[in-house]
């Protein structure tokens, strides 16, 4: 068998290589059998490459195929075999060989039997034998079904090729068997046979529906399900609402309107229930114009729970039916949207809402979070503070609820959406499963009866529409971090809304079908959507059983509604997982933040916030004190995404969490320290010394903002300490353009020189985009950023005061934000993105054309590869604009440098190759190395050049940056703070001023007893 290393990035990989049983040569053999390998099951999972991928042939293979029955692995032999057709192979014949060893020197004849799940359907391939030295007759492969190259663990359309084998063909003692695909395209293989009989061995089709209905599904008569129609989004949380930028049409992709608006969601929706025994239809809800999602039996069996979009409203609210379709009732109402309920013991709702009032932070649809409500849909409350999407919230057997919880902060987005548990009053939040390990999302998760284990969906990656995936079971109590603590039930990622039966029985939605599924993934149709249906693009969504189903243990509520804040104990910050040198003493304080949610949002990338960092705006609250023991006590403001960055007598970064807690009103929530292990427990030495004083209330930092602006706050500290130097034109202490290094504030396309300067050359140290967590001490923030040394009198007297020195201590803490604030989203830069398609860009202006001619007549022979020049103000050369490598040698071009839009004669399109005497940098030769390519500022030439940055630098007085007189924010951030009461018609003042509108609107949201 081979071994991989269980790293963070093969998690996935490596939970679904241990989560089905293997095969071996001869398992299952019949008695006319000499040899088998494989399973004759119309199925491919058990041989090798299932887990990576077709694609994936030639690293996983880039050798020969050899095979010894009975002594390989039944993984060293792949499931698809490729032709010189198949370009991901290689585009070439690959030899697989097989060798086995007969006793007997004489015996009867033996056919060689390939049974085949699948096979290319036009491009068939000759399928050519050689046994020993014999070439066989060659046979066309069969026109076979397709679907399980890409999704290998489905069940295929069984087919066979058999050989005769001579009998003065093989051998006493060692025989091989080579098979060459000739001419065309790929066969899949289900089972290798040596026979005694010409004949394919029969397939075990698993009786997948008779075994679950006779057994575990014994007393389900009904089954209610929605039926609705998905839309073109890919991300697996846009299926409500409309996007932020409602007029704008992405160029190749679909668009929804409702009304003026463009949505997430198609019109059609339907809530039905199944009779089991005769497949029979009830349509409870049939809405040409609505939709009804995440249905869920009440424990008394028959009253329904559901979401619905009544035909002409754009928003889901809370409704209830019976199982009969009497009693439609609906429970909430308003201007967002409801939706994924679930009953909660003591009677109550809790569910999901865009009440919350925020948008995707990098995506252009609303958030919706935890709420709940009562059982007639009022005393609506939020109990998440989460600034992404909480989703499908269910309870466990032991009362806590179990969701999905997307965040990153500080690192990744789109990674770390796992599972979390919390009281159903919003107390006790916490990790269930998941959070350190990158690349799922773990959704839909309910209980798996009889057992502490849960079913859910594992949708890869970022996740897929409507949330389909893999169907897995996860057992928690291994640990929150264990893989081996999850298994694939299934392979193929199309399933949705698995139910538990038991550990080996389940029922989920796939496409148009409910169907059924055992605990080896065999599955069988339980229902079909009518073809007409299916044609008109409406699929099968939450099948939940009508049977009544016991109660949880109801959790008392633990909130003070009364209240303004909770309070937190931690035990001893330096005990924890990833404290390697960090000593008793070091830790004096603990910095608290907050991750500030966004009122609108319009693309995937972080821009203009950070260039490829944050994508949030972070407050700083203040410091908390650290007693000698570890111990620390806070007071903190309830319903606030808050997290700590532990801080030295130096006040500099020791150690950052990269997630967020909250309290509730009223709520004591206690931690042992820094990422402890979760499996283990703690117990201090003695009383905890913060515990001996009242709670401490985050100190304010004197003299510093809350929310930091980089053009405002930092830029002026780079203006008086660094840029007599590091600027384009000479200054009293040096320069110009010293160590290559720019740190004034000239605009460039997107950012100001000094930040992108600052972070392309790692002056300071932040999360990045990176999927990582628990990062080794002093490894982030303050104590790793190298300006701050820089500023500390040791480099060329360059000495900052006490006052810079923290704030630029505390920009970074925050995440190195550009602007302060959200009202710059989406606006004020010259190819920036619009849902990631570029916007407000040059190529097709006169002058950008002239100047890109320039370029490539005059600079393009030397600036060839990874030194390529933009070729207008928005060409970004090959880098991405959201996640690329510091590393990366294109950046010293990038757009982002070589542009100046505050002084166009400034920049370095036209310093570097302007010959000295000019006025320029004489960097850039023509001909001779004492030639500069420009000699003088009157090359015809060089004025296009120019003329190309100054149409740049003139439309962006018109459109305005943040940091610009005259600035106003896009028209949807003003429509959305309307939207949230937050501005209301006559406050022309608010509107320019987007800072004291973003504080509004946080404020708006903070918990008020």
């Amino acid at each position: 068998m081979r071994q991989r290393c269980i790293t963070p990035v093969g998690f996935v990989q490596a939970l679904l290589a241990a989560s089905l049983p293997l095969s071996g040569a001869g398992a299952g053999m019949p008695p006319d059998t000499l040899w088998l390998v494989g399973r004759p099951d119309a199925r491919t999972q058990e041989f090798g490459l299932t887990d990576e991928g077709y694609a994936q042939f030639d690293r996983v293979f880039p050798g020969p195929v050899r095979f010894t029955v009975g002594r390989s692995a039944i993984k060293d032999w792949p499931f698809v075999h490729p032709a010189p057709r198949d370009s991901w192979a290689g585009g070439r014949e690959h030899t697989f060989t097989l060798r086995f060893s007969r006793d007997a020197p004489a015996g009867p004849a033996c056919w060689l039997v390939l049974g085949l799940a699948g096979a290319h359907r036009s491009e068939r391939s000759e399928v050519q034998v050689r046994i020993n030295d014999l070439d066989l007759p060659p046979q066309l492969a069969p026109a076979g079904s397709m679907h399980l190259v890409f999704q290998p663990d489905g069940v295929g359309d069984p087919s066979s090729l058999v050989f005769a084998l001579p009998p003065e063909a093989l051998r006493h003692g060692d025989n091989e068997i080579a098979i060459t695909l000739r001419h065309q395209s790929w066969i899949l293989y289900d089972y290798l046979a040596l026979r005694t009989v010409p004949e394919p061995l029969p397939i075990a089709t698993p009786r997948v529906k008779e075994t679950l209905l006779a057994g575990p599904l014994h007393d389900v008569r009904e089954v209610v399900f929605a039926a609705r129609k998905i839309g073109s989004d890919g991300h697996w949380y846009a299926n409500i609402g409309y996007y932020s930028d409602w007029e704008f049409a992405p160029p190749g992709q679909a668009v929804h309107l409702d009304g003026d608006k463009r949505v997430t969601y198609l019109p059609g929706g339907r809530l039905g229930v199944l009779d089991v025994a005769t497949g029979g239809v009830r349509w409870l809800i049939d809405d040409p114009d609505g939709g009804v999602r995440d249905p869920v039996v009440h424990y008394d069996g028959r009253t329904v729970l559901f979401g619905y979009r009544r035909g002409g409203s754009e928003h889901y609210h809370l409704h209830t039916i019976q199982a009969d379709g009497t009693g439609l009732r609906q429970l909430t109402d308003g201007d967002y949207d409801d939706f994924e309920p679930c009953w909660l013991p003591d009677g109550d709702i809790v569910f999901v809402s865009t009440r919350a009032k925020r948008w995707v932070n990098c995506w252009i649809t609303q958030v919706a979070t935890l709420h709940r409500c009562d059982a007639q849909g009022g005393n609506i409350r939020a109990i998440s503070a989460n600034i992404e999407h909480d989703n499908t919230p269910w309870v466990l057997p032991d009362g806590r609820i179990l969701y999905q919880r997307w965040e990153y902060v500080d690192r990744s987005q789109v990674d770390y959406h796992h599972l979390w548990t919390a009281n159903p009053d919003g107390t006790g939040q916490m990790v269930y499963y998941g959070n350190q390990h990158p690349g799922v999302v773990m959704i839909d998760a309910k209980p798996v009866p009889g057992s502490s284990k849960v079913v859910a969906i594992f949708s890869p990656g970022h996740g897929q529409r409507e949330h389909a995936g893999a169907v897995a079971i996860l057992d928690a109590e291994r640990g929150p971090d264990e893989p081996s603590a999850a298994r694939y039930v299934t392979r193929a990622t199309d399933f949705r809304d698995p139910w538990a039966f038991s550990e080996d029985a389940f029922m989920a939605a796939r496409d148009g079908e409910i169907v059924l599924l055992n605990g080896s993934g065999s599955v069988a149709a339980l229902y079909r959507l009518p073809e007409a249906d299916r044609q008109a693009g409406l699929t099968l969504h939450e099948p939940r059983p009508l049977i009544p189903r016991r109660w949880e243990r109801v959790i008392p509520p633990a909130v003070d509604p009364a209240e303004a804040t909770g309070r937190v104990i931690l035990a001893n910050v330096y005990e924890g997982r990833n404290m390697t040198g960090v000593q008793p003493g070091d830790i004096r304080k603990l910095l608290v933040l907050e991750t500030l949610p966004k009122p609108v949002n319009f693309t995937g990338g972080m821009d203009p916030l950070t260039y490829g960092g944050s994508f949030t705006l972070e407050r700083v609250l203040g410091t908390i004190p650290v007693e000698p023991d570890g111990s620390a006590y806070a007071e903190l403001p309830a319903l606030r995404g808050l997290f700590f960055v532990a801080l030295d007598k130096d006040d500099l970064a020791v150690k950052r969490m990269q997630s967020f807690l909250t309290v509730q009103p009223g709520e004591v929530v206690s931690c042992v320290g820094c990422h402890e292990q979760r499996t283990r427990t703690y117990l201090a030495p003695q009383s905890l010394a913060a515990l001996r004083r009242p709670p401490s209330r985050p100190e304010p930092i004197a003299d510093c903002p809350d929310v930091f602006d980089f053009p405002r706050d930092i830029q002026p500290i780079l203006d008086r300490l660094c840029v007599d130097c590091h600027d384009y034109t000479p200054g009293p202490a040096g320069g110009p353009y010293a160590g290559g290094v720019v740190l004034s504030g000239d605009h460039g396309p997107m950012f100001s020189h000094s930040y992108f300067t600052l972070t392309v050359n790692r002056l300071f140290r932040d999360g990045r985009n990176e999927p990582k967590s628990n990062h080794e001490p002093r490894e982030l923030g303050s104590a790793a950023s190298r300006i701050l040394t820089l500023l500390d009198g040791s480099h060329y007297g360059a000495t900052a005061t006490d006052h810079e020195r923290r704030m630029m201590r505390l920009w970074i803490e925050v995440g190195a934000p550009y602007p302060g604030t959200y009202g710059a989203l989406g606006c004020g830069s010259i190819g920036g993105y619009s849902e990631n398609n570029q916007v407000h860009t040059d190529f097709d202006w006169p002058t950008t054309r002239a100047g890109a001619g320039v370029i490539a007549r005059r600079c393009a022979s030397c600036h060839t590869g990874e030194r390529a020049l933009p070729a207008s103000l928005s060409d970004e050369i090959g880098l991405s604009f959201w996640r690329f490598s510091l590393d990366d040698p294109r950046l010293q071009f990038s757009r982002h440098i070589v542009f100046n839009l505050s002084r166009p004669e400034q920049s370095l399109l036209l310093l570097a190759p302007l010959a000295p005497e000019a006025g320029g940098y004489g960097v850039c030769r023509s001909g001779t190395e004492s030639d500069a390519v420009f000699a003088g500022r009157d090359d015809p030439d060089y004025r296009r050049l120019r003329e190309m940055v100054r149409a740049g630098r003139d439309y962006l007085a018109e459109i305005k940056r943040f940091d610009m007189p005259g600035f106003r924010p896009r028209e949807a951030y003003v429509r959305e703070m309307r939207r949230y009461g937050v501005l209301t018609v006559g406050e022309p003042d608010s509107i320019t001023n987007p800072y004291h509108l973003d504080q509004a609107y946080w404020r708006s949201l903070w918990w008020k007893p």
